[in-house]
């Protein structure tokens, strides 16, 4: 293993910080206009919300970017946690009845449909070590 000297480690640990930011801001934003607009209506299903499946898809790209420029999936893991922080409680009903993100398609769209977004995009991402954690030690077969 190589070392890294103490610039490379703090540059790292501030884009690190960065991507946590990110994921923090694009919850605090999505969560306030993930209904804010839908397609429709379709028959058969009504009402699309846009604006959820938007920001279902810019969290997928921020994420699997994320991942690829760090070249771990760690930058999925950490942009996808500040994310998750912020969007949990939002779906969150208090006491006195304040909702951000509500129960209906449009709610439900965003937070599941992110969820998954997250998950797909760890598992694009490589991983650090440049090989499947799936397959750790296995020699790839040679097909002759």
């Amino acid at each position: 293993m190589e070392q890294r000297s103490q610039a490379e480690s703090a540059l790292g640990g501030a884009a690190y910080g960065m991507l946590f930011m990110l994921g923090l801001v694009m919850g605090v934003v999505g969560g306030f206009t993930q209904a804010m607009w839908h397609v429709g209506p379709v028959p058969f299903v009504g009402m699309i919300p846009g604006s959820a499946i938007g920001w279902l898809l810019a969290l997928f790209v921020v994420c699997l970017g994320a991942g690829k420029l760090m070249g771990a999936r760690l930058g999925v893991s950490v942009t996808g946690l500040g994310w998750l922080l912020v969007s949990m409680p939002f779906s969150l009903k208090l006491s006195q009845g304040d909702l951000v993100i509500s129960g209906n398609p449009a709610g439900y769209v965003y937070l599941y449909g992110s969820m998954a977004a997250v998950i797909v995009a760890f598992f694009l991402t490589p991983s650090s070590n440049s090989g499947s954690w799936l397959l750790h030690g296995q020699q790839p077969r040679n097909p002759t």
